[in-house]
């Protein structure tokens, strides 16, 4: 399994409770395709340097995760399906 570090950004309008189920959902998806998440950062609300689809503002979320390599397109799927999710970005850490 290779690590991995996903960041995503959140619509500053969702509540605590959109965001506890995002993260919740992207935990399975992990789970479901054979990976392991190993660290959970909450979002935390942040100003955003520039506008994305009409907000100033949004709320940061960071999982760090193992993924077996063939799976990882099939997570960036679920992350693009995820209505919530303005932008993300999937890097590979180091081992």
């Amino acid at each position: 399994m290779r690590p991995y570090e996903l960041m995503y950004l959140v619509q500053p309008t969702a509540d605590e409770e959109r965001l506890t189920a995002v993260s919740e959902r992207l935990q399975q998806s992990i789970g479901s395709l054979g990976g392991k998440v190993e660290k959970v950062t909450p979002p935390i609300r942040r100003r955003l340097a520039y506008e994305i689809g009409k907000y100033r503002d949004g709320q940061y979320g960071v999982l760090e995760f193992s993924l077996p390599p063939h799976q990882s397109r099939e997570f960036e799927r679920t992350i693009k399906l995820t209505e919530d999710i303005l932008r993300h970005i999937v890097i590979r850490r180091d081992e």
